[in-house]
């Protein structure tokens, strides 16, 4: 099958699903505009995907799904740097220090969510390589692309939802005069709380997922769930002729933790 264009033409969804379809072997390459990506597929079932630029080694997959800790991850990166993920596998299997089942579910995972970063690719060329595979050191999978599909496209409707009500990026954010809620009762996740901290007028919300390594439906989702919340709302950035990055730690005020800087926000409403 000789397939290759433009994702303006033809997207995510429907490549997907011809290769499903016609249970293709090959890899599929997309180049967007700042990322490259590969997928490989075993008789039309998702093998392996990769992102150009990202840590994809095996230890660093398992400590991304909580599989090992901060500690064995640092051992492992020092002492089996040059180890292929085939040779780690069966080196952390033998050790007791993990299950095959638990590697295979970790790298299924990752490799879906790559996949699934690629339905907000609306712009990009794209070509498939027949019975290309993945590299032979990597371990590969067997996974069904139906559901893919399907999460796929939800995540392609609540991407078109999140980029008209934050067209862009290179907006900032503040604190709003008078919360819609009471902060005292506000619950954030460890990602909201990561981006909480380096909301100011000064910085974009493309510097803040950067600095937080959120790609862009990740900031958005974020940002969208704080601006329905009341918390905060767009503002232009100051200062965007010579754009300093502020973090927190800079002053005597923002070396305070997070929380006694809300709780001190909390006290002049």
């Amino acid at each position: 099958m000789a397939l290759k264009g433009n994702l303006r033409d033809f997207t995510i969804t429907q490549l997907l699903n011809l290769i499903n379809l016609a249970r293709k072997t090959g890899t599929l390459f997309v180049q967007g505009p700042t990322e490259k990506a590969q997928v490989s597929f075993q008789d039309g079932k998702l093998a392996y995907a990769h992102i150009s630029g990202e840590d994809n080694f095996l230890a660093t997959v398992l400590y991304r799904a909580n599989k090992i800790t901060a500690a064995q991850h640092r051992t492992i990166k020092t002492r089996a740097a040059k180890m292929s993920d085939k040779e780690l596998g069966l080196l952390l299997i033998n050790a007791n220090y993990i299950t095959q089942q638990d590697i295979i579910a970790s790298l299924q995972a990752y490799f879906v969510s790559v996949v699934q970063r690629l339905f907000t690719w609306v712009e990009g060329i794209f070509y498939f390589e027949n019975d290309v595979l993945p590299p032979n050191d990597k371990i590969t999978t067997r996974v069904n692309l139906e559901n893919i599909i399907i999460e796929g496209s939800r995540k392609m409707r609540e991407w078109e939802h999140l980029q008209s009500e934050i067209p862009s990026l290179d907006m900032a954010l503040k604190f709003t005069d008078r919360p819609g809620v009471n902060l005292r009762n506000v619950s954030l996740s460890v990602e909201e709380w990561r981006v909480v901290s380096y909301i100011d007028p000064k910085n974009t919300i493309r510097q803040i997922a950067r600095t937080t390594q959120m790609n862009d439906l990740e900031i958005r989702r974020i940002v969208y769930g704080l601006l329905q919340a009341g918390l905060v709302e767009l503002a232009r950035p100051i200062g965007t002729a010579k754009l300093k990055f502020t973090v927190p730690g800079e002053t005597k005020e923002e070396q305070k933790s997070l929380v006694n800087r809300l709780i001190g926000r909390i006290r002049t409403i």
